[in-house]
């Protein structure tokens, strides 16, 4: 896409990856199931696709549409979000130091909890949201720091700008899991990110079918290049046909997420005046501890909410069991409304408080939704 043509993100979704090679001159790119392809006369020859671990053609096209959504230069697809991150951790020198936030999803932890030793790599954890305590937790050994923000479960807000100000001076990679955010409502790379992780399978993907994650870079430089070695190398790859739902799914990504913006702010508002809820985490009210930098940096606040019960942990379970449209289920993203009682989804070394429900909130009436709320929460 040329400067000349529209940069705007509903035109980037619906076009960036719709180019293919098809005789049919098909609107819709087809599906590339083949898992090898014919050899040129001459034999292969450089930049032909050979065997679909490798490349393939709605691989390609997913990769293109996510690179521009993103605003990078390139970007590597994976079978799943934590493959992602799990090439990110692996490409880390032996005797690095990882820098991680305290309110991380559990999962990008848990690799670093079962595998960190295995690597040879040191990590600890922070407040990233108190920029001297982040400061002051990088050792000279520190090359590589994963922010989120708003994270996972807590919806706490990290200045973008200046945490990786700050992790730039000290010589560390930056990369930021964007899957709550989505690049609808924040775009890392502008702030200086050097990666930005997905887990597509959430709101990229947005109909809870699809399985797969990604890594866009601000740049193809070598710690990229690396990334797309491992991609390749050890096949954690996704299938053809879930590169073309997700591409296709894409199309529509922005226009769901006006509706996961719009949906969320007003459940916000309606949990923050309820008197069973105690605390509403959420960055679009004004009462958020991080909504003033978030409103900085984020274009919406998006669909997710995090929210405290006046409760223990057997009534935030009941509260949860209570709802009829809301589905009780872990994930997000998707078009449906989705909560769970997050610490019993959690492994053992989450912070995460008993009486805490994570909301992903759908794009059904907003009225079904708070009348739905009220019964489950009580009058």
């Amino acid at each position: 896409m040329t400067k000349k043509e529209s940069q705007n993100i509903e035109t980037i979704a619906i076009h960036a990856g719709m180019e293919h090679g098809s005789k049919a001159r098909s609107i819709s790119p087809p599906m590339e199931p083949s898992t090898n392809f014919e050899h040129d006369e001459r034999g292969y020859q450089e930049g032909d696709y050979i065997y679909t671990r490798d490349s393939n053609p709605n691989r390609d096209q997913l990769e293109n549409v996510l690179t521009k959504l993103e605003k990078g230069e390139g970007c590597v697809a994976f079978s799943s979000g934590i493959a992602a991150m799990n090439a990110v951790f692996m490409n880390v020198r032996k005797g690095s130091h990882i820098l991680i936030p305290e309110d991380l999803y559990h999962g990008s932890r848990a690799l670093l909890e079962k595998f960190g030793e295995r690597w040879s790599v040191e990590y600890s954890s922070v407040d990233t949201t108190n920029l001297e305590k982040f400061e002051a937790a990088f050792r000279s050994n520190t090359k590589l720091v994963i922010l989120e923000t708003p994270s996972n479960p807590l919806l706490l807000i990290t200045d973008l700008k200046k945490s990786i100000q700050i992790a730039k001076s000290k010589g560390a990679k930056v990369c930021v899991d964007n899957t709550f955010a989505t690049p609808f409502n924040t775009n890392p790379i502008e702030f200086g990110a050097d990666l930005v992780m997905h887990s597509t399978s959430k709101y990229l993907g947005g109909h809870s079918d699809i399985l797969g994650g990604a890594i866009v870079s601000a740049k193809t430089d070598e710690f990229f290049q690396q990334i797309k070695t491992i991609q390749k190398s050890q096949g954690a790859v996704p299938s053809p046909r879930d590169c073309w739902l997700l591409t296709r799914s894409i199309r529509s990504f922005p226009y769901r997420m006006r509706a996961h913006n719009e949906n969320a702010r007003q459940i916000a508002k309606f949990l923050k005046a309820h008197s069973r809820v105690i605390q509403v985490n959420y960055p679009g009210l004004k009462s958020s501890a991080g909504h003033e930098i978030a409103a900085s940096q984020m274009k919406g606040f998006g669909g997710m909410i995090s929210f405290l019960i006046d409760g223990d942990y057997d009534e935030t379970l009941k509260i949860v069991a209570g709802s009829k449209v809301i589905r009780r289920a872990t994930s997000l993203g998707g078009i449906e409304s989705l909560w769970e009682h997050r610490l019993s989804s959690e492994s053992e070394s989450s912070i995460t408080p008993e009486n805490l429900i994570r909301f992903s909130v759908g794009l059904e009436h907003i009225d079904d939704l708070i009348h739905d709320l009220k019964g489950a929460l009580g009058k």
